[in-house]
């Protein structure tokens, strides 16, 4: 059974030491191929995957690659990580959380609407300043965001969005949290901060790195990807969902978004993996 041969690999990819990992490493990718040559054999199933929004372009290019593999079928809903966990916590019938922080997935499981032990980290995010305009922000962006000509600074909601929560975290460090509260504009996500720039709803922004340099669409404009030393790391976890438990292309998404395939897509995008 597809299933089965998943979540015995999947339990055993996510065993509590590495010592144990590294023992089983042989046996968890024979039972990885047997269930690719399976799934890809059988009639597909779906999967409803929750994602949060400074993924979606990374998750887009990693769903197409495990759907030609696999057969299945992904499909994907965007949002902030606080507003997928109101959704989940309400019934939604999402069989997978794809979450912009590793606090949400960990709550989840705590809270009975996830499987605990499913839980992993498959990406780290990255933020940056980005603007449109002809300065490039990155030679000086302390003066590009106190400048008379930056009417209106997005970020994306810093208790929604972890990207938000970065993007407060960074101007705090900056000493600017209090000076910049006039020109603030808040995004309920991360991609609605992208739009703001993008429209010229305003002239700054801090978004996704991985929005700026999509290889499928590149923005323009001039960005400063923030020092890691200036917010905290965005760690980003994945878990199954209730919903998904006994789900094949659910649990079989979380395998393969674990694989060296997945994670090369991630990076092309500006993810770290570790």
């Amino acid at each position: 059974m597809p299933e089965y041969l998943a979540w015995l690999y999947f339990q055993q990819i996510t065993a509590p030491t590495e010592k144990d990992i590294m023992a089983k490493r042989n046996t968890a990718m024979a039972l990885l191929a047997l269930m690719f040559w399976s799934t890809a054999t059988a009639h597909g199933e779906e999967a409803l995957v929750a994602v949060a929004a400074n993924y979606a372009g990374a998750f887009d290019a990693i769903a197409k690659s495990f759907s030609e593999k696999t057969g299945h079928t992904i499909v994907r809903s965007t949002g902030s990580t606080g507003k997928l966990y109101a959704q989940i916590t309400q019934g939604a019938p999402f069989d997978v959380l794809l979450a912009g922080d590793s606090q949400t997935p960990e709550r989840l499981g705590i809270e009975g609407y996830a499987i605990a032990d499913s839980r992993f980290t498959y990406a780290f995010g990255k933020l940056a300043l980005w603007s449109k305009q002809e300065v490039p922000v990155w030679q000086d962006p302390k003066a590009a965001l106190t400048a008379r000509s930056t009417l209106k600074l997005a970020i994306a909601n810093p208790e929604l969005a972890p990207y938000g929560a970065a993007a407060r975290e960074t101007l705090q460090t900056m000493g600017l949290w209090e000076l910049l509260q006039p020109k603030l504009v808040m995004g309920e996500n991360i991609g609605q901060t992208f739009a703001m720039v993008e429209t010229g709803g305003a002239q700054t922004g801090f978004v996704a790195l991985s929005a700026l340099i999509s290889p499928e669409r590149p923005a323009g404009g001039s960005h400063w990807t923030v020092p890691q030393e200036m917010y905290s790391p965005i760690r980003q976890d994945a878990i199954l969902l209730l919903a998904g438990k006994d789900n094949p292309a659910a649990v079989a998404f979380l395998v393969f978004i674990k694989g060296e395939a997945a994670r090369k897509i991630s990076a092309s995008f500006g993810y770290d993996s570790k």
